[in-house]
């Protein structure tokens, strides 16, 4: 009985799922903060085959997924594992960047994958305030201090700055994309690093993704029917829990709505 189990095959299964960045206020979004213990975990785990890691985000901060992308590829190099990556609903800007951290991805035919570019958006209200009466008044030291200031009218200087600084971040992403999947992305089609994105199946035509599947049939597939997933997921604290369920609704609302902001980009 014992040489039984002692065949069958365990694997690190890692969740993270959300916006990217210290989301909402009690800061449920994936960061690296609040991911590092579980990665340290998962990769510690010295039975383990293979570390699998399921996505599920539309992206957020660029810092963010900068940082759990090069954690991982570091504990998977450390602990000599190789590293399969699910994208689930959505693997998109930030999220397709952590995935890049995999060996191999995985998607399903109608996952959204890609958004290769950086995005800064905002409102104007220069007009409104003069409609109603307001006077702004800004008083810095340092000229540019109030940059991209929305009830002050826009200065190209400022958007050319702006625009440098999406640049620069633009082509750090597409250097983790194409270290990460090398010869296997295909650039003869369309334009891959346009910011635009693409169904799972559209994905693996372009060399985003390996293949299709999910996580539960392919590591059955890999390590036999038999594999033993242990799953390493951050729960959400019982002090978070007791203070959402008690907090002023109107910051919840909020809280929500910018989350879903960021979501809806994609669909969902």
């Amino acid at each position: 009985m014992f040489s039984f189990f002692k065949k069958k095959k365990i694997v690190a299964h890692l969740k993270l799922s959300g916006v990217i960045g210290n989301a909402g206020k009690f800061k449920q979004g994936i960061d690296f903060a609040g991911q590092e213990d579980l990665i340290k975990k998962a990769f510690s785990l010295k039975k383990a085959a293979c570390v699998a890691i399921s996505i599920n985000s539309p992206g957020g901060s660029p810092v963010q997924s900068h940082l759990i992308y090069s954690f991982i590829r570091q504990q998977a190099k450390k602990h000599k594992k190789k590293v399969i990556v699910f994208a689930e609903d959505v693997a998109a800007s930030g999220g397709y960047l952590i995935s890049c951290a995999g060996d191999e991805i995985y998607a399903n035919s109608s996952s959204i994958i890609g958004s290769i570019g950086v995005i800064y958006s905002s409102f104007g209200f220069t007009e409104l305030i003069k409609k109603i009466g307001v006077e702004r008044r800004v008083h810095t030291a340092g000229k540019n201090k109030s940059t991209l200031d929305p009830f002050l009218e826009e200065k190209n200087e400022d958007i050319e700055r702006l625009k440098n600084i999406q640049l620069d971040l633009h082509k750090d992403f597409i250097d983790v994309v194409e270290k990460s999947r090398g010869s296997k992305l295909n650039k003869s089609d369309v334009e891959l690093f346009s910011g635009e994105f693409w169904s799972g199946s559209k994905a693996k035509n372009l060399g985003l993704i390996d293949e299709i599947g999910n996580a539960h049939e392919i590591l059955k597939d890999k390590f036999g029917e038999d594999v033993i997933i242990k799953k390493f997921e951050k729960s959400k604290g019982w002090l978070s829990q007791k203070l959402s369920s008690s907090s002023n609704q109107v910051d919840q609302i909020a809280s929500i709505l910018d989350e879903r902001s960021i979501w809806q980009r994609y669909g969902f």
